[in-house]
């Protein structure tokens, strides 16, 4: 992939933001090649952006006032302004991590993308690592399972369409023995086996199985399992809060 054009992906309404002159000129480079999004810009800069058209929203006033519709309008929000700025101008409109877009900052050299909000669900991190190629930037993500490149059990195979089946403490206390390096039985009896995309190996502390039946649940802090069978009540209880399931959809799953 040429590192001055993003890929297209799935749908999403994308906005770049651009406070300043020069952050103006930092966003028309990345609009440049990535010809989905929008630009969202103080007018008095907006002829930096003459190129991208009717993609351009220039306002004018106090740029607090913009912060509310670009909440609602969109699902990434990538601010060339300073970490802290953000952080002020976002606090009145945050909900919770299953409502709030996703919302990255760049710095004012272009060295560095940072995810801010919505990480995972919000879908910031890959944002992120798509704009980092494209700038030749650093990435800096700081969600435990990006840094520590392991299983993020929240959205585990979210873009082959797995839902996740689980109480949201389940997933929370599961997702702390995952991070923390504690012994994981994850056990894949269906749904597609590409689903470990990072170019590092999968961690020591992941064991993997083929059925349920092979795993010793007492050798194991928690336990991730891929299945399109019916969970029985005890097993939740017997497991408690270290059982996270998985439902592929129906697709055939590979031999290999």
């Amino acid at each position: 992939m040429s590192p001055s054009t993003l890929p297209p992906t799935a749908p999403a309404r994308i906005v770049l933001v651009a406070l300043t002159r020069h952050g103006a000129a930092q966003a028309a480079t990345l609009a440049r090649a990535w010809p989905d999004a929008h630009v969202c810009v103080a007018a008095k800069f907006a002829d930096a952006l003459s190129a991208c058209g009717d993609r351009v929203r220039a306002y004018h006033g106090a740029f607090k006032d913009e912060v509310g519709a670009l909440f609602a309008g969109y699902d990434q929000i990538v601010f060339f302004v300073s970490l802290g700025a953000v952080v002020r101008l976002i606090a009145p409109h945050l909900k919770s991590k299953d409502e709030d877009p996703g919302v990255l900052v760049i710095d004012d050299a272009g060295e560095f993308v940072i995810p801010v909000l919505s990480g995972h669900v919000g879908g910031a991190n890959e944002c992120a690592l798509r704009i980092a190629e494209v700038l030749q930037a650093v990435p800096v993500l700081t969600t435990a399972s990006d840094a520590v490149k392991t299983i993020p059990v929240d959205i585990l195979g979210r873009e082959l369409g797995w839902r996740v089946e689980a109480p949201k403490l389940n997933i929370t206390r599961v997702s702390a023995h995952v991070v923390n390096g504690e012994p994981i039985a994850f056990v894949q009896e269906a749904g597609r086996l590409d689903w470990w995309t990072r170019p590092t190996p999968l961690p020591a502390n992941i064991h993997c199985y083929d059925m349920l039946e092979e795993v010793d649940l007492d050798r194991y802090a928690a336990v991730l399992w891929v299945t399109r069978r019916p969970v029985a009540d005890d097993l939740w209880q017997r497991l408690s809060e270290r059982l996270v399931v998985y439902r592929p959809p129906l697709d055939p799953r590979p031999s290999t």
